[in-house]
Parts: structure tokens; C-alpha cells; sequence
């Protein structure tokens, strides 16, 4: 029995037929579509490595199944940089060293994306703590992934830069 869903994956509709009901985004992303920017880690969506934006929402891509989301929006890390531009948000994970292994961090920056574009981020760094509580960093890496996403935030929403003293 093959089954056939239709998705929108970083810009470009896509149709793909499944031959397993059960098949998660996870999945459907790395090992059919070649998407390996999402990460699996825990596979039970207790880490965050394999955040997704799913319809502009945060969403543990093993946590959801593929045919249940038949004509949704995907973006994932693949879809983020605009040629050789990169996104606001990959740039300043670069300049607050905000990863070491770099396991997490696409998990991590698409669950900022999605808090930056919830309006749940700001500049509040206890505020962005609390919204990326739920993706983990093997490293350590916390305080420049806070520091990434209070930056990234500022830039996106236009504000000006403060600079170190």
C-alpha cells in the first residue's frame, strides 16, 4: 500500500509517496528527501535536535508523522540561507560561538527562529532561556546561544546592535 503526501519543504512543493503509515518528518526529511540538517537524537522528542517549522510553529519533526500533515509547510535548516547570504540568525550563532559539536545547532536555530517570529523572544535573555528550554546542548553552549538569539532577534526586528565595551 503506498500513500502519497504533498508538502511545501523550504519554498518548493514536494509529493512524495510513503510505503509505511508511520513514517515521521524525521525520517521523511533525511532518508528520502536528503534534509540531514535536522538532526535525530533522542527520537522521542525530549531533545530538540530535530526541530522543524512546521506551518510557521515549532515542532519536534520525530514526533510527527508525515501523512498526518498532508499540504503543510516545512522549513528546515536547508532552507534558512539565501544563496551565500547567511540567515540573521546563523550569522550570529557564528559571531557569540554559539556551538561546539554543532549536533544541536539546527535543531537550535530553528527553535529560535520560531520564538523570534512568535514575538516570544526580545531582548530578555531569562526570556530566551525559558523559550529554548526544550532543546538541549550536549556542550554547554547556552550562554552564546542566548546571546545569538537576543542578537539575532534585535536584527530582525530592526533594532540597533549594542556593542561591547
Amino acid at each position: 500500500m503506498s500513500l502519497s503526501v504533498t508538502l511545501t519543504i523550504n519554498h518548493v512543493l514536494q509529493q512524495v509517496e510513503l510505503d509505511d503509515p508511520r513514517v515521521t518528518l524525521l525520517d521523511l526529511l533525511r532518508e528520502r528527501l536528503d534534509l540531514t540538517g535536522t538532526k535525530k537524537g533522542c527520537d522521542r522528542g525530549q531533545c530538540g535536535a530535530c526541530t522543524i517549522l512546521l506551518n510557521g510553529q515549532r515542532v519536534n519533526a520525530c514526533l510527527a508523522l508525515a501523512l498526518s500533515h498532508d499540504g503543510a509547510e516545512i522549513l528546515t535548516i536547508e532552507g534558512l540561507a539565501e544563496g551565500e547570504a547567511l540567515h540573521p540568525l546563523q550569522a550570529a550563532f557564528i559571531a557569540h560561538d554559539a556551538l561546539q559539536c554543532g549536533f544541536c545547532t539546527p535543531g537550535q536555530i530553528m527553535s529560535a527562529l520560531g520564538l523570534i517570529t512568535e514575538g516570544q523572544a526580545g531582548d530578555d535573555p531569562e526570556r530566551v532561556r525559558e523559550g529554548m528550554s526544550g532543546n538541549l546542548c550536549r556542550c554547554g553552549a547556552y550562554r552564546g546561544i542566548t546571546e545569538a538569539v537576543v542578537e539575532a532577534s534585535r536584527t530582525m526586528a530592526g533594532a540597533p546592535q549594542e556593542t561591547a565595551a
